[in-house]
């Protein structure tokens, strides 16, 4: 069974930070990444973590968002910095399996910017 579990999301002050985590299981994923959606919004991403640590993000959030990946933890991290009320939305962790390309999508993590 594939999952994907997401934590780390929250309340936080304006120019917070927070680190969101999803632990893969039950595939093998080409590419991780995170996306978000806020009230009213479509889903947009945020950031993607592909093989050869080739990393790509929002221009929104370039320069205060970093993905990085521990592969002996099957886990993808989303280190949140300067956070502004405009990053309130739910944030949802996906996976590319490397066979089929197929996308899995985590259960969402509320993060909620605001003082």
């Amino acid at each position: 069974q594939v999952q994907l579990v997401e934590s780390g999301g929250g309340l936080v002050q304006p120019g917070g930070s927070l680190r969101l985590s999803c632990t893969a299981s039950g595939t093998i994923f080409s590419a991780m990444g995170w996306y978000r959606q806020a009230p009213g919004k479509e889903r947009e991403l945020v950031a993607v973590l592909r093989r050869g640590d080739i990393t790509n993000y929002a221009d929104s959030v370039k320069g205060r968002f970093t993905i990085s990946r521990d592969n002996a933890k099957n886990t993808v991290y989303l280190q949140m910095n300067s956070l502004k009320p405009d990053d309130t939305a739910v944030y949802y962790c996906n996976g590319r399996q490397v066979v089929t390309s197929k996308d899995y999508w985590g259960q969402g993590t509320q993060v909620t910017v605001s003082s």
